[in-house]
Parts: C-alpha cells; structure tokens; sequence
C-alpha cells in the first residue's frame, strides 16, 4: 500500500510540474498577445503638446488645437484605428506629464538633444531644425557678436534654453549667452510672449528654432533673423524609456504616413516648416 502510495504521489508531483510549466508557457504568450491587443483598434493615444508652439502645435483662429505635429498624431491614430486624445500640458512640467501616464507621448517639436536622449525612447526624427536669432528690423544687430550685453529671450523648458544654459552640450552655445545681459537668456512662458516682449523693446533679441521663428514672422511685422546661426537641432517624439512597443509601432505608422503621402499633404498646409521635414524627404 505504501508503494502503490509513493507511487501515486510521485506522479502527482509529474503532472503537477508539468501543467506547471505548461501554464507557465501559456501565460507568457497570454502576456505577449495582451502586450501587442493594447494597442489594437480602439487603443486611446494621449498625445501631449504644448499648446502654444506653432505651427506645430497650437490653437487656431478657430479655438481648435492644431498644428502638424497634432495633424500627423492624428493621422497616426487612424493608421491603426486609435482613438485620439489630445493633451495640452505645462511645458515645464512635460517630463513629470509622461511618467505620471497622464500623456504617451511627448510631441510638440521636441529636440532630440544629447542630454535628452537617456531619458526617453525616441521615435525616428521627422524634423530637422535650426537655432537662430531673431531681431526686429533696423536692430544694430547683425551677428552673433554684436549680442554681447544685450537683453536675450527665449522659452522656457526648451532646446534654445538648453543649449544656451547647458554647459558644454555637444553643439551647445552657452559660451555665447555668457555674454548675454546677465550671462544667460530671459525666459518666458511661450515665444509668443517673447515676440511681445521684443516688440515692446523689453528684450533685444530671441533665440529661438527656425521653424517656430518663421511661423511668427506670418504672423507679426518686422522680425528677421541675424545672419548668425546659433545650432542644428532634430525633432522626434518623447516616450517612455519602456514604451518601447508603442515607439515602434508609432515608427512604423510614420514610415507609412511618408510613403503613401499622407505626411507631405498634411506637411504642405504649414509651408514654414515643410522643406524641414526630414521623413518626407527620405521617402522622395
């Protein structure tokens, strides 16, 4: 009897292993179907934006938000039949946005820049961008050096701040804004309000991407730019750093945006920044 015992409890522990190990299994491709049905049809995108960063995203004459970069997640959203939400955040306050899961994504004309990239799981770039500076016609600035002692705007939380207060990031400038009016730019909530400022003659001068700059030039009489460029700069889109599925997936949904013409058709609305998109470019 206790050899019939042992033996029945010896193949109790078998089948116990072994429908252990095969539930082991099944859970781990359990996991990986849910993994990958997340982000199926119906899936909500949080797009975090800034709200005031034209053309890319801001509200229209219409009191609707738009601007390419929220045009293009949506097209993205309808690549794959998600739902689409839009989130304007607190620029500052973008990094705490995305981890808190309030926002997937960080896309708002976001520098991919070296002291950024460890801290998201980036996208391709889509834009390519440059840092300039920008003056009211008939200013006695005409170079970067003349701007020695003078009053510098720029937004705050973004590449141009960066760059200009990072000390030595790679392409950074802040070599330059040391000998800015206080050794470094004044910042400001938006660079619509730094527009405000160097009209009323509070600043001298801005720094500030190209893309945004000539966006405010369509919209204010007499800006330009010095002859100077400040820095090069990429876009691409912020997520978590173990987002790294939906990143892809957002990836692949661009790549496709840019070769069936859906990216250049939306791109052509915002004539300031379309020779600057990068992905069109490549899928010519």
């Amino acid at each position: 009897m206790k050899k019939y015992l042992a033996l029945i409890l010896s193949l109790m522990m078998v089948v116990t292993m072994f429908a252990a190990c095969g539930g082991s299994s099944s859970s781990e491709g359990s996991g990986d179907a849910a993994a990958e049905d997340q982000y199926g049809e119906g899936f909500e995108f949080k797009h975090g934006y800034d709200k005031d960063f034209p053309p890319y995203s801001y509200i229209g004459d219409d009191g609707e938000t738009t601007g390419f970069d929220v045009e293009l997640a949506q097209a993205v959203c309808e690549y794959y039949g998600w739902t689409y939400t839009g989130v304007p955040i607190n620029w500052d306050a973008k990094e705490a946005e995305l981890e808190s899961g309030s926002i997937d994504c960080i896309w708002s004309g976001f520098t991919k820049s070296p002291d950024r990239e460890p801290k998201f799981a980036w996208s391709e770039p889509y834009s390519i961008n440059t840092i300039k500076i920008m003056v009211l016609e008939g200013s006695d600035i005409a170079s970067k050096a003349d701007l020695e002692g003078k009053k510098v705007g720029v937004q705050g939380s973004t590449s141009a701040q960066e760059m200009c207060e990072t000390p030595e990031a790679e392409g950074g400038c802040q070599e330059l804004a040391l000998t800015f009016d206080g050794g470094t730019p004044m910042a400001f909530d938006t660079y619509t309000i730094a527009v405000n400022e160097l009209k009323a003659g509070t600043i001298d001068a801005i720094a500030i991407d190209e893309t945004t700059g000539n966006y405010q030039m369509t919209k204010v009489e007499g800006l330009k730019y010095i002859d100077d460029d400040i820095c090069d700069e990429i876009y691409a889109i912020g997520f978590r750093t173990d987002d790294t599925v939906l990143r892809d997936k957002v990836n692949e949904a661009l790549k496709a945006l840019a070769e069936n013409g859906k990216m250049e058709e939306i791109g052509k609305k915002y004539e300031e920044i379309y020779s600057n998109l990068s992905m069109i470019n490549a899928a010519e």
